[in-house]
């Protein structure tokens, strides 16, 4: 069977690199996209080709809209075909519609939004066939938050992602997972969590290879598009 390749942004660490890591495993040849993780990308890189795959590393600020729009035609240089596109690279930080911080908002909606948005269209122009999966947030259908300008561009994502996929199909699918409680934001490892774990149906909290098997089954099951499908243990019923 030829190999597939996926390309995923945000892939050097945490989740995106649990997804890259089982992806690997199952023959997938790998585009790692980071910003600032090279030296975590280089390392994951390194660790990835031993499963006989070829995995290649590329650097690019997705808040910069000229290098996110050469990253596609970048990546082909080296792996001519993609199958898959995982829009996961991620900003997290805490703030509040009080708040007035328009950088905060543009930032956030750079890379959740307007970074996925060039990378769908030019992966629609120039694929023509495959899948994209967007990586959400399982307060994506409510409105209460701490991380204001962060939710507003993970729904735009989420609307995008629907739209897309009514555009694309039947040649693309265009899916997204809401995590959970996978990991504590960076710096705060152990803020609060046996108080988040009580909310949780489930009764604890998930993994990153949650996250990586929820891609391995939307990506192998071909009869999906436009959902999106939460990994949080039943949190987002609450």
């Amino acid at each position: 069977m030829k190999k597939k390749t996926v390309l995923i942004t945000g892939g050097a660490k945490r989740i995106g690199s649990a997804i890259a890591t089982l992806l690997a495993t199952k023959g997938y040849n790998i585009a790692l996209h980071y910003n600032t993780s090279q030296k975590e990308a280089e390392e994951l890189a390194s660790e990835l080709c031993t499963h006989n795959i070829t995995c290649r590393t590329y650097s690019c600020n997705l808040e910069n809209i000229q290098e996110v729009s050469e990253l596609l035609s970048t990546v082909q240089k080296d792996l001519p075909k993609i199958d898959l596109l995982i829009n996961n690279a991620s900003v997290f930080e805490k703030d509040s519609i009080r708040d007035i911080n328009l950088d905060r908002i543009q930032q956030n909606l750079n890379v959740h939004y307007i970074a996925p948005y060039i990378l769908i269209s030019q992966f629609a122009g120039i694929m023509k066939s495959g899948h994209i999966i967007n990586i959400l947030d399982r307060h994506v259908d409510r409105g209460h938050t701490e991380f204001a300008s962060y939710l507003i561009s993970k729904k735009a994502l989420k609307g995008l992602t629907e739209v897309a996929a009514a555009e694309l199909a039947p040649e693309i699918r265009v899916n997204a997972i809401a995590p959970g409680f996978i990991l504590n934001p960076e710096g705060e490892e152990k803020a609060d969590t046996k108080q988040r774990v009580n909310q949780i149906p489930m009764g604890r909290k998930g993994s990153p290879i949650d996250i990586a098997n929820a891609v391995d089954f939307l990506d192998n099951t071909p009869y999906i598009t436009g959902q999106t499908l939460f990994v949080d243990g039943g949190e987002h019923m609450l």
